[in-house]
């Protein structure tokens, strides 16, 4: 594994999206502030633990049918978060040894982690870079930098519960279609996102929790969310709350409590 550091300072005044995360996940590698954060956007929707869940397990099935259905070897992962096995190198790898993964984030709490958990078979590679979504020609360069990706075949880009936390005014469907322009024919866009559609009250307040954090986000519609699969060709079952994506039964969940909308899509 290989890493590349931007060399941004720790803020623990300020709570972060992954730490969160992490404490709805159940895990320790987070802040006082991040965990009052957390429990705040938890009364707005106490829920919110199981949506993480069901945003992880979302990845699993996703990472699993691109590498078995689709033969795809090659993933860059953004918005990381703090590692939790599996994490997705280890879910691709355990179908193809050979797969190679580059993994992104903004805190550089997880460049901390991803250095001592995120490890690769001797056949497949990984690599770390500290980068922000909302500057994609950064991210992209600091990629290709890594070279641990080959762009001349497909490769899967992933975006799991992070485009709500690029607002508007960041030009979102920009950001993605930059990301997705360098990447070959038979390449995927893996991604799910926050919705307000089934319980619209509940949202707003989740969003105004976050946002009264100091995380701003943006929930938006199903189709808000289909846009940022334009030009792309979405695998069945197309757009729909992420437990329900080639999901395998068990406990029914309403729609409303995991309020993730999610989808694959193939660039021609």
């Amino acid at each position: 594994m290989t890493t590349r550091q931007a060399g941004r300072d720790l803020d623990t005044s300020r709570a972060h999206s992954a730490r969160m995360y992490d404490y709805f996940l159940g895990g320790k590698d987070h802040f006082e502030v991040d965990k009052e954060a957390a429990l705040l956007a938890a009364k707005a929707h106490p829920g919110l633990p199981v949506t993480a869940r069901e945003n992880r397990a979302f990845m699993h099935r996703a990472t699993r049918v691109l590498a078995q259905e689709h033969g795809i070897r090659q993933w860059l992962d953004i918005g990381t978060g703090i590692p939790t096995e599996p994490n997705l190198h280890q879910v691709a790898q355990s179908v193809a040894g050979d797969a190679r993964v580059v993994y992104a984030d903004n805190d550089p709490l997880v460049l901390k982690y991803a250095e001592r958990l995120m490890r690769s078979t001797t056949q497949g590679r990984t690599a770390y870079i500290e980068a922000d979504v909302t500057d994609p020609d950064a991210l992209m360069s600091a990629v290709e930098d890594s070279e641990v990706l080959d762009f001349d075949q497909p490769i899967a880009l992933t975006l799991n519960a992070l485009m709500h936390f690029v607002t508007d005014p960041h030009d979102p469907y920009a950001i993605v279609r930059r990301l997705l322009d360098p990447l070959p024919a038979g390449s995927a866009l893996a991604m799910n996102h926050c919705t307000p559609d089934f319980d619209p009250e509940t949202w707003n307040n989740v969003a105004e929790a976050y946002t009264n954090s100091g995380t701003p986000v943006q929930f938006r519609s199903h189709s808000d969310v289909r846009r940022f699969f334009d030009g792309l060709d979405l695998i069945e079952p197309g757009i729909c709350c992420c437990h329900r994506w080639r999901g395998e039964g068990g406990e029914e969940i309403p729609d409303a409590e995991i309020s993730l909308l999610a989808g694959v899509g193939i660039k021609r």
